[in-house]
C-alpha cells in the first residue's frame, strides 16, 4: 500500500496531489493514462474504467473538447466557449469523481500560442474558485509552444508557471513536436527532425521551470504523432528520454531534484514495448484520445449493425411490421455501447501502463 496515494480524497485532485500521484508512478514504474473527453458520456466512462481497476486517472480537455462539452449554442466567441466549457466540466468531472470514488488530475491539453487567451481565463476562474472554495477548479495546465522559438517557449512558459504555483497548480510544456493532426492543429507536413527534442533542450526548460517549483511535466518528442498510421510509418526513439536524464544527470552531477518527469503525447497505436520503455525512463502520463474515440464509435457501430433491422423506423422490424422499436433507438442504449467499448478499450491502456490497483 502507498500511504500518500491512497489518503488521497476522490475528486479533482490539488495540484499538490496530482505531484505526489506523479511522483509515486515514477517511483513505482507507472504511468496514468490521459484520457481526452468530450462530454458526461465519456466522462463518465473514463471514471467507470477508473473505479474497476481501482486506480487515479488523468481526464484533460482539449481547447475544441472544451467548447464541445458546454455546446455549440452556447452563444460566446470561440475562446469564451471553451472558457465556459472547462468550467462546466470541471463541476461535473469533480462531482461524479466523488460518487465514483476515484482521484481525478484533471488537466487542458495542448494549448498553443493562440490558445493562450483560454488558458488566461481559466486562470482567473481557478483564482475565483480557489479564493471561493479553497480549491482550483483544475489540478494543471499545458501550455504547448513547442512552435515557437525555444527560448519564447521557455520564457513564456516560465511566466505561466509562476501564476500556477502561486495557486499550486502544475504545468506541463512540449519541446519538439508532436506529428499528425489532433483538434483542427495539423503537424503532418513538418520537418521529421521537429519530431525529436534535443537533452540541452530538456534541460534548459527543466532549469527555468523546476526553479519556479517542483510540479513540472515535460513533453519531449521522441517521434510522437497524433492518431493511427500504418506500421512503420512511424519511428518512437524513446532512448531519447533515457538520453536527456542521463545529460541532466551528468550536468547535474547528483540525482535530479525536483525529479524530470516526462509525457509521452500521441499514445494511441503504440506498441506496448515502446510504452513500457518509456515509462522505465520517466513518462508518468501518457495521452490517449485516438483510440478511444475508435473505441467509442465502435461500440456504435457494432450495436447498428447488429439490430439494423430495429434501428430503420421508428415502427416495423423483423418481428412484424407494427412492432415498435423505441427500446433500440433509445440514445440511453446505443450511447451505453459507447462507453462500455471505450471502457474496455482503456482497461487495457490501464494495464500497458502498469496502472491497475494504484489506490490502495
Amino acid at each position: 500500500m502507498n500511504t500518500a496515494v491512497k489518503n488521497i480524497k476522490p475528486g479533482v485532485v490539488s495540484g499538490a496531489d496530482a505531484d505526489s500521484i506523479y511522483n509515486d508512478a515514477l517511483t513505482r514504474g507507472y504511468a496514468l493514462p490521459a484520457v481526452n473527453v468530450v462530454g458526461t458520456n465519456s466522462v463518465n466512462a473514463v471514471l467507470e474504467c477508473a473505479k474497476a481497476v481501482n486506480s487515479p486517472v488523468i481526464i484533460q480537455l482539449s481547447n475544441g473538447g472544451a467548447a464541445f462539452f458546454i455546446g455549440k449554442g452556447v452563444g460566446a466567441d470561440a475562446i469564451e466557449n471553451s472558457v465556459r466549457g472547462s468550467i462546466a466540466a470541471a463541476a461535473y468531472i469533480d462531482i461524479a469523481a466523488k460518487f465514483y470514488g476515484v482521484p481525478v488530475i484533471l488537466h487542458t491539453d495542448h494549448a498553443a500560442k493562440k490558445l493562450l487567451p483560454w488558458i488566461d481565463g481559466l486562470i482567473d476562474a481557478n483564482q475565483k474558485s480557489l479564493t471561493a472554495t479553497g480549491r482550483t477548479l483544475f489540478s494543471s495546465h499545458m501550455l504547448d509552444l513547442s512552435e515557437e522559438p525555444l527560448a519564447e517557449n521557455i520564457t513564456t512558459s516560465a511566466q505561466y508557471y509562476k501564476k500556477l504555483h502561486t495557486l499550486g497548480m502544475g504545468i506541463e510544456i512540449e519541446l519538439g513536436c508532436t506529428g499528425g493532426e489532433e483538434d483542427g492543429v495539423d503537424n503532418s507536413d513538418m520537418d521529421s527532425s521537429q519530431l525529436y527534442t534535443q537533452p540541452d533542450e530538456v534541460a534548459q526548460a527543466y532549469h527555468v521551470l523546476s526553479s519556479i517549483g517542483p510540479n513540472v511535466n515535460i513533453a519531449a518528442a521522441f517521434g510522437n504523432v497524433h492518431g493511427v498510421y500504418m506500421p512503420g510509418n512511424v519511428q518512437l526513439q524513446p532512448e531519447i528520454l533515457k538520453n536527456s536524464r542521463d545529460y541532466l544527470r551528468d550536468l547535474q552531477g547528483t540525482a535530479i531534484n525536483p525529479p524530470l518527469r516526462y509525457v509521452f503525447h500521441g499514445g494511441s497505436g503504440s506498441s506496448l514495448a515502446d510504452i513500457q520503455e518509456a515509462i522505465s525512463y520517466g513518462v508518468v502520463k501518457m495521452n490517449i484520445d485516438t483510440d478511444t474515440q475508435w473505441a467509442s464509435w465502435q461500440g456504435v457501430f457494432n450495436y447498428y449493425s447488429e439490430n439494423a433491422g430495429y434501428l430503420k423506423a421508428q415502427i416495423g422490424n423483423p418481428e412484424g411490421s407494427h412492432k415498435p422499436n423505441k427500446k433500440f433507438y433509445d440514445p440511453r442504449v446505443w450511447l451505453r455501447k459507447a462507453e462500455v467499448s471505450m471502457i474496455d478499450r482503456l482497461k487495457t491502456t490501464f494495464s500497458d501502463l502498469n496502472c491497475c490497483n494504484r489506490y490502495e
